[in-house]
């Protein structure tokens, strides 16, 4: 649904240093970011999963956390059955721990330590009821205002970390429970940049509930091609051109 291309610019003269495809860019960086926000917020035994809406970011959403937490088995739920059995086989091939298909989203996401929507829905199917107790949740596929996942009730009764607080404000989750009453901005934790720089806690006890609302920064992308320009030069990867006569 998105189309784009990210350009890298020397920051001292604009001087463009590489064209990169933003879908691409986007789809790692923003696992990069659930993964960082599952070892600042989840259990450190966090070990059961479950995918909800097995899109483009669905499958790098997955491989995060197995980076980040030691993975026993996942659960991967969608509207297409199918679609949610071929991600099952691939990924337990893949990363070399069950993943199963899940038909009943509630009965998946009860057994779950950690848990990632990367939907488009537009009404809310995250309920309190279905997070036990210590869940760690990354709210992903809010990006807009009419684009929701993450029930109010629940958002209120979590300790909530947004990318970037006025903007989860506008268009994530948090935008929802605002506009309930469930919340209000200042009940938010922190920004997720206060949580990594160690200016605000991350979890601070095993059975408090954890939403990461990631709306998508943009300070995500700019260091993301900043890693990929840098390893990208490093191996004599991508196609160089001259441009402006350098």
């Amino acid at each position: 649904t998105i189309q784009g291309v990210v350009v890298l610019s020397d920051a001292e003269n604009g001087f463009p240093l590489a064209i990169m495809d933003s879908a691409s860019l986007t789809v790692l960086r923003t696992a990069a970011a659930t993964g960082l926000a599952a070892r600042a917020l989840a259990r450190s035994d966090a070990c059961v999963a479950t995918v909800c809406g097995l899109g483009a970011q669905s499958r790098a959403q997955l491989r995060a956390l197995a980076l980040v937490r030691p993975l026993e088995r996942a659960f991967a739920h969608d509207l297409d059955p199918v679609r949610a059995r071929t991600f099952a086989d691939e990924m337990t091939g893949e990363l070399g721990v069950p993943v199963h298909a899940a038909t009943d989203l509630a009965q998946a996401t009860r057994m779950s330590d950690l848990i990632v929507t990367c939907t488009s829905a537009r009404r809310y199917f995250l309920e309190r009821d279905m997070v036990r107790a210590g869940t760690f949740i990354a709210a992903v596929g809010a990006d807009s205002e009419d684009k929701q996942e993450i029930a109010p009730a629940l958002m209120a009764s979590a300790k909530v970390v947004a990318d970037v607080r006025a903007q989860c404000a506008e268009i994530g989750d948090l935008h929802h429970a605002i506009a309930a009453g469930a919340m209000r901005a200042s009940d938010v934790h922190a920004e997720f940049a206060e949580v990594l720089a160690g200016r605000r806690p991350g979890r601070e006890n095993p059975d408090e509930i954890a939403v990461f609302d990631s709306t998508g920064t943009a300070l995500e992308d700019v260091a993301a091609a900043g890693a990929v320009h840098e390893r990208a030069s490093a191996e004599g990867a991508g196609l160089r051109v001259r441009f402006g006569g350098r």
